[in-house]
């Protein structure tokens, strides 16, 4: 095994790509909170950053990637990085493997921010980075192994996911809707409007995100080459036909296009494209990305009618949003595009979306079931919610002692 300098590059610049992509998901949500919560908002990707990676490499990694043991998890024969160095691994053999460990473990970041999305402006930040180092250990990684790790889901029932649709959105999604019912709404939900504070804000943070999602989705070929090309071209396109259906249907709807729906629609897309990027041609990819911004879409209206509070629309876009994703792969995923891959529903092979179909549904019952145990387990220990007054008067003060405006200009 020899390192290829070209896909080393191509890797370590997804890398950079993907880190940037968490910082831009706190501007996004930073952007829909009120003013009284920006900078908490924001700082649940930050420390995010930090926790994650540390745990990445102290255990995370060797847990979700390391040799198998008996499809379930991995041993911790890497813990700490032991053995793990700049030589090729066992899942390239042209880049370093650190490399591949820390690529992964921006994927071990983002997932939990994501989720933050669901009960912003209401959780303890003391509860919030318990929850995470107990998710991450018990679910994110346990379920990373399975796909991507040698488990069972990837290897012995076969299912394809190029770049996280169940692993990060899938399961984000799910965990943010237990995670709304059990925090519960924040004071004055579906009373009082609480309207996005700063849109410019959002769309900045939705830019990053869109171009983060490059090394996301390319960066998963784990080499410089025309897979590579494909899930980013697939990328683009899906995102884009994402934006403008969201338009055209919130503009149907609502009798007018908004800024907001725009970029919703467009993380839609990236999102229900993650999964098939590798996978599928571009054309189809057109077709992924505007059944995504349908699906959403729909899903965010019914959010009003079973009246639970997922902040930042954390369920209807990235879970179901990952499911379509997932479900899309079984039925336009093609050897031609990608000879490492399977065909589909379409291309003869009809199996291919049942396998899909189960690993979405051990996916939301993982994740469903140890979400909301870890969810009591801190909420008995230090409490999951700040009490009403300090609700009322905003995160940033109660819990960070800042304010994300000069109260004097506005």
């Amino acid at each position: 095994m020899k390192i290829d300098t070209g896909d080393t590059a191509w890797l370590l610049f997804s890398i950079c790509l993907v880190m940037l992509m968490t910082p831009g998901l706190g501007l996004f949500y930073a952007g829909m909170a009120r003013r009284k919560n920006v900078l908490g908002t924001i700082m649940h990707s930050i420390t995010l950053l930090c926790v994650v990676s540390l745990i990445w490499v102290i255990w995370g990694y060797t847990i979700a990637f390391g040799p198998d043991k008996g499809g379930i998890i991995g041993s911790l024969e890497w813990f700490g990085l032991k053995g793990v160095g700049p030589e090729p691994g066992r899942y390239s053999s042209t880049v370093p493997h650190l490399g591949f460990m820390i690529f992964q473990g921006m994927f071990a970041v983002i997932t939990p921010a994501l989720i933050a999305g669901a009960f912003a402006e209401r959780i303890k930040f003391s509860a919030f980075l318990m929850f995470t180092v107990l998710w991450v250990t018990f679910v994110y990684s346990p379920l990373a192994h399975w796909v991507w790790g040698g488990g069972w889901i990837g290897s012995v029932l076969g299912a394809l996911d190029f770049a996280g649709g169940t692993v990060v959105h899938i399961s984000s999604g799910v965990a943010g809707l237990i995670s709304a019912y059990v925090i519960g709404s924040r004071k004055g939900h579906g009373i009082q409007p609480m309207p996005p504070h700063n849109r410019t804000l959002t769309v900045t943070g939705a830019a990053l995100l869109w171009f983060g999602w490059f090394g996301f989705n390319a960066g998963s070929a784990l080499s410089a080459s025309g897979i590579a090309a494909s899930a980013l071209v697939n990328t683009n396109t899906s995102a884009s036909a994402a934006t403008l259906a969201w338009i055209l249907i919130e503009w149907i709807h609502r009798g007018r296009p908004t800024l907001i729906g725009a970029v919703s629609g467009s993380i839609a897309g990236l999102v229900a494209i993650t999964p098939a990027s590798g996978y599928v041609s571009p054309i189809l990819s057109i077709l992924i990305g505007t059944v995504a911004a349908a699906f959403c879409y729909a899903a965010v209206m019914l959010k009003q009618r079973f009246g639970y509070d997922d902040s930042f629309d954390v369920f209807a876009i990235h879970a179901v949003g990952g499911t379509w994703g997932v479900l899309g792969t079984g039925l336009f995923a093609s050897t031609a595009v990608n000879p490492a891959g399977l065909d589909g529903l379409f291309f003869g092979n009809p199996p291919l979306i049942g396998i899909q179909a189960i690993a979405v549904v051990v996916t939301y019952i993982y994740v469903s079931l140890y979400t909301f145990v870890i969810l009591k387990i801190v909420d008995l220990i230090i409490g999951l919610r700040v009490d009403e007054e300090s609700e009322l008067i905003g995160l940033d003060y109660t819990q960070h002692r800042e304010s994300g405006y000069n109260p004097k200009l506005g």
